[in-house]
């Protein structure tokens, strides 16, 4: 029964210990972009900030950083860290949603234009 409950134990930490994760005091641009909300812009304000001011004490610390709000930090407080190695590559971060992606809007039929009789 012993052995049991120390395998149990000892898969839970190995499957905790694999979730992926970035170490926003450490990481590259790159890494930070892997990030839900961060892109290329915010990534350099995030390390010029970290450049700047020191390492961040918690998370919630990147509001300090412009751009960068509730919402954010929101969306990536359960991959975001201050300590430990970062764990994630570029090719982690999801797809952008189709209505998330910029650049051209979806279509619209152009309204009707009268015609006005041509003035003689």
């Amino acid at each position: 029964m012993k052995k049991l409950l120390l395998l149990i134990v000892t898969l839970f930490a190995l499957a905790t210990a694999v979730h992926a994760g970035v170490n926003i005091n450490t990481a590259t641009q790159a890494e930070l972009e892997t990030l839900q909300g961060i892109g290329p812009g915010k990534a350099k304000a995030i390390i010029e900030y970290r450049n700047k001011n020191g390492a961040f004490k918690s998370v919630d610390d990147l509001e300090k950083v412009e751009g960068i709000g509730p919402g954010i930090i929101k969306q990536l407080r359960q991959d975001a860290m201050v300590s430990g190695a970062s764990t994630v590559s570029k090719q982690d971060k999801p797809a952008a949603k189709p209505e998330d992606k910029p650049g051209k809007k979806e279509d619209k039929p152009a309204a009707k234009q009268e015609k006005k009789p041509a003035a003689k």
